[in-house]
């Protein structure tokens, strides 16, 4: 996409990260190849200062920190946390559907996207397949991208829909259902999916147990705008920030310090799973590293409550052509820096004193940076933020990139913001 570091990287995650397991599968690569160790969440851990670990939490989740070389006293806490999934279609069990001469995906909606940017779009699967093994409370695991363009949603006609241009509600159970296939003589049209599904995975179809699998835009990252200014991708939500935490927590260690990054899964259904936000798996993770550098449960306990946590998630960019979307003042624009997402509402977690400590890292770096809140008559959407800031007690911020289309199929945004979140992250860390 471009020769500038921070281009290509993103780029790569963008590309890598077709479901939240394929996006953890990505970041233990990079995190493995920055010299970080990988922990089981159960088992004990033998922490070395001066050494960065790296968890998978039920494989779609993953958490990851530096312990400093030099740590006295009470260390400092602090952290950084994104989600590795974001708006599509996926599968449901029984999925094959002969309809007429058409081979169709039972397909549900995940999340809120936009449905009509998934229509006529080259769409692909991934995801996690659970196989039949030998012991029953452990089956087999593999994770699978099919990565071909397999799938399309095709539009009806305008001959067919001469209101489509006034607005059509898509109906989920009838018009997102994904077409794969043409039936024919040769089709087992009952399993024309599980066959495929098995030869991916290399086992026979009756050992394949179950499946997660999301529907993803094939799409590339494309640089576009007079200037190249713009990054038009999927999933810009919210792999950028995604990128950002990957990027600040192998750029370096605080000597007194420990740093970590939590990328989440399911922020965009509530959180409210084990391995979301609203999961005690973080306080339990927190205890366990501290009680394994040796601290009692008190110092644990007072850390984080003295910690401070970024919460990374995209916000909304003034829309060039509905400007009246926005507020009167706290309006953001592609290639402002990063977007301060504030609402007295606390459904971005923010307040003064915490403001003015990220304010102060922009202002000493020279990072840019602009204060954004919504419209006093439109809710905004929900963040990591307030909910890990009411489950740990910990100082909070909600920042991010904006960018224009959220939760469409394919987002824009500015990459110089991208170049200034990175920046944020990595001084918040070091400093």
């Amino acid at each position: 996409m471009n020769q500038n570091s921070y281009l290509e990287g993103l780029e790569e995650l963008l590309k890598a990260g077709v479901s939240p397991y394929h996006c953890v599968l990505h970041a233990a690569r990079i995190l493995k190849e920055a010299g970080f160790s990988e922990l089981a969440l159960t088992g004990d851990w033998d922490l070395k200062p001066g050494h960065g670990y790296f968890l998978p939490l039920f494989d779609s989740t993953l958490a990851a920190f530096t312990i400093g070389e030099h740590l006295t006293g009470r260390p400092v806490l602090r952290m950084e946390a994104a989600h590795t999934d974001w708006p599509c279609m996926r599968i449901k069990p029984s999925p094959e559907v002969a309809s007429n001469r058409y081979g169709k995906l039972n397909a549900e909606v995940y999340g809120s996207p936009i449905l009509n940017t998934w229509l006529d779009r080259p769409l692909s699967l991934a995801g996690k397949v659970s196989a039949a093994g030998p012991d029953p409370f452990h089956p087999q695991i593999r994770f699978v991208d099919l990565k071909d363009p397999l799938l399309v949603i095709p539009n009806l006609a305008v001959h067919m829909n001469r209101e489509v241009n006034d607005g059509v509600k898509l109906n989920p159970q009838v018009d997102l259902l994904p077409l794969m296939t043409m039936i024919t003589e040769d089709t087992d049209k009952d399993r024309f999916f599980l066959n495929r599904l098995a030869q991916e995975t290399d086992c026979a179809p009756e050992e394949i147990l179950d499946y997660e699998l999301c529907v993803y835009n094939t799409e590339a990252p494309v640089l576009t705008g007079l200037n190249h200014e713009f990054i038009s991708s999927p999933r810009l939500d919210n792999l950028t920030s995604v990128y950002a935490c990957l990027t600040a927590v192998t750029a370096g260690y605080r000597d007194n310090g420990i740093n970590l990054i939590l990328l989440y899964d399911n922020e965009e259904i509530g959180s409210r799973t084990k391995q979301g936000a609203l999961s005690s798996v973080t306080e339990r993770m927190l205890e366990k590293l501290f009680l394994s550098l040796g601290y009692d449960r008190r110092t644990y306990l007072d850390t984080v409550m003295d910690g401070f946590l970024l919460s990374m998630d995209v916000a909304h960019a003034l829309h060039p052509n509905h400007p009246e979307k926005c507020d009167i003042k706290n309006q953001i624009c592609p290639g402002d820096g990063v977007t301060l997402k504030m609402s007295s509402s606390q459904s971005y977690s923010t307040d003064a004193s915490c403001i003015g400590v990220v304010e102060s890292l922009c202002r000493s770096r020279e990072i840019p940076y602009k204060k954004f809140s919504n419209r006093s008559d439109m809710r905004g959407g929900s963040t990591l933020g307030a909910i890990s800031s009411a489950m740990l007690s910990i100082r909070t911020v909600d920042l991010g990139v904006a960018i224009l289309a959220m939760h469409s199929s394919r987002e824009l945004m500015a990459h110089k913001d991208q170049e200034a979140l990175d920046a944020l992250a990595a001084a918040f860390f070091l400093a």
